[in-house]
């Protein structure tokens, strides 16, 4: 066993933190002596432990004064400030392991390079990049919320054979099969919010929840300019964070009433080529790292045109189609990647633009 075994092990670990320690990273621990691991752990929920503290904690007390003679690979840059838990560039100190393996620096201000500057200044021999780009690959989104100053944006939609995502009427219920839907379900849960746009919120009237995965639900999210979808849609139920970008109201802040109501309105600007930037910079500053923009066909194509995405997930449902009705949106390039679910096919698209 070699160095890349031992961070790709911590990589693996880092991978089951996903969905739940968002807007934290997915960091994963490895600690070994004399070729042996003897602990490890990740980032398991947000607000709670880090991974080289569980890493730290699962070590046996018969190896407890090991830890200074260890090996640390660790898969993102120790934390340098005081958030939900103490920084863990402050346990490693005082361990002061033998070498320390960082795969990738931290992009948040509050650390950037300032938990290795700490550590090197008091001997710690450090070994960078190890592995870097499958980390940064893992926490593609952390990354892009901290270099682009906006979340993470994944385009997803469902098309006939004959490529086309709703009928005339609008309606585009049931194109993909309930297996795909289920999936669909899961990566709701893995994300922080979920954005429609107003045709979407009215002819479908979706809860853009996760009903059939267990996880988190994320933050709703609609555009309706001129505020005329009705009272009683799904979305406006209170039931999960939600937001409504609009051009006429607006909550100035997150105050204890609209924040148990689970409802807020943000005006956004009326010429149309700033709203996007408006609403990006604004989900910034919520702390929403990651969003799947679900529709509807005017929204995604706006997306599009302006290059403003990162990943795209489609659907082409194999056994269905419409013969006419709203044309699905094109991605002019290969997909990176394609899945067969049962009768639908899923290509997954990276606008290598973006990084």
């Amino acid at each position: 066993m070699n160095d890349v075994f031992f961070m790709q092990r911590a990589i693996d670990l880092a991978q089951m933190g996903f969905g739940k320690v968002s807007p934290n990273p997915m960091v994963g621990c490895v600690i070994v002596h004399q070729n042996k691991i003897i602990g490890e752990g990740y980032h398991q929920q947000y607000g709670q432990p880090h991974a080289e503290v569980n890493a730290v904690n699962s070590v046996k007390d018969i190896d407890k004064n090991k830890l200074s003679e260890a090996e640390f690979y660790v898969t993102l840059e120790p934390c340098f400030h005081f958030g939900k838990t103490p920084p863990c560039a402050d346990l490693i100190a005082q361990i002061k392991p033998k070498k320390l393996f960082v795969a990738h620096l931290d992009p948040n201000p509050l650390v950037a390079g300032k938990g290795i500057e700490k550590l090197k200044n008091i001997g710690i021999n450090i070994d960078l990049f190890l592995l870097k780009n499958q980390v940064y690959e893992q926490n593609k989104r952390f990354f892009t919320f901290f270099t682009q100053k906006r979340p993470y944006i994944i385009l997803k939609w469902a098309m006939t054979n004959d490529k086309f995502i709703a009928k005339e009427n609008f309606d585009s219920k049931w194109i993909s099969n309930e297996f795909s839907r289920k999936i669909v379900h899961q990566w709701r849960t893995q994300e922080n919010a979920i954005l429609v746009g107003k045709n979407t919120a009215l002819y479908d009237n979706p809860k853009l929840n996760a009903r059939e995965w267990e996880g988190r639900q994320p933050t709703r999210i609609v555009i309706d300019n001129r505020l005329v979808l009705p009272a009683n849609i799904c979305l406006f139920d209170k039931s999960q964070p939600t937001i409504v970008y609009n051009q006429l109201k607006n909550d100035t802040e997150i105050n204890e009433e609209n924040q148990n109501n689970n409802l807020i309105f943000v005006k956004i600007p009326e010429e149309m080529n700033q709203q996007w930037a408006f609403i990006l910079a604004d989900l910034f500053q919520k702390n929403i790292q990651s969003v799947i923009i679900e529709g509807g066909a005017k929204t995604l194509k706006d997306l599009i045109k302006l290059d403003l995405w990162d990943e795209a997930r489609v659907f082409e449902a194999n056994q269905v189609s419409f013969q006419q009705g709203i044309e699905a949106p094109k991605i002019n390039q290969t997909p990176e990647k394609i899945i067969q679910y049962q009768t639908d096919t899923l290509k997954i698209y990276q606008n290598k633009k973006c990084f």
